[in-house]
């Protein structure tokens, strides 16, 4: 359970940076969706290497990675879409304050199931890797963050 949770945490990290919390920005503060790929790609690559992680290993996660990322874009690019509907909102005389909460509750429930397809993807990756590299990758995490 421990490992699972280091390894969610992780998780964590990647949905901050892929919602335009972390890195990866323009001056503008709009997400570079190739400057965030190319990072996390760097950070995986760096990571399966200390693992020595298999070609069969590196090709799944790879596609795990990938289709977090496309669905991660996905999620930046509704809360853009919600962002621009709010500003209309408050430019208005009278703002709708019920097109207001839905905009607040849709984004709720869309970050809340990304972050479970975080989790699954996360599972995934458990999986495919070797229990030694799961125990390596949990203390390497653990270091890092200092949970214990």
């Amino acid at each position: 359970m421990k490992k699972t949770l280091a390894i969610a945490g992780t998780a964590v990290v990647a949905v901050t940076l892929l919602t335009g919390f972390g890195w990866g920005r323009h001056h503008r503060g709009t997400p570079d969706p190739e400057r965030i790929h190319q990072m996390v790609t760097w950070k995986v690559n760096d990571t399966l290497d200390d693992l020595d992680a298999t070609e069969a290993q590196r090709t799944s996660i790879h596609a795990v990675k990938d289709r977090l990322l496309n669905e991660g874009q996905a999620l930046m690019e509704g809360q853009q879409a919600a962002r621009a509907e709010a500003v209309t909102q408050l430019e208005s005389a009278t703002p709708d304050a019920t097109k207001l909460h839905a905009l607040v509750d849709a984004r709720i429930d869309a970050a809340r199931a990304f972050a479970h397809k975080a989790v699954d993807a996360v599972l995934e990756v458990h999986r495919t890797l070797t229990p030694a590299q799961r125990q390596e990758l949990a203390s390497e995490i653990r270091e890092r963050t200092g949970a214990k």
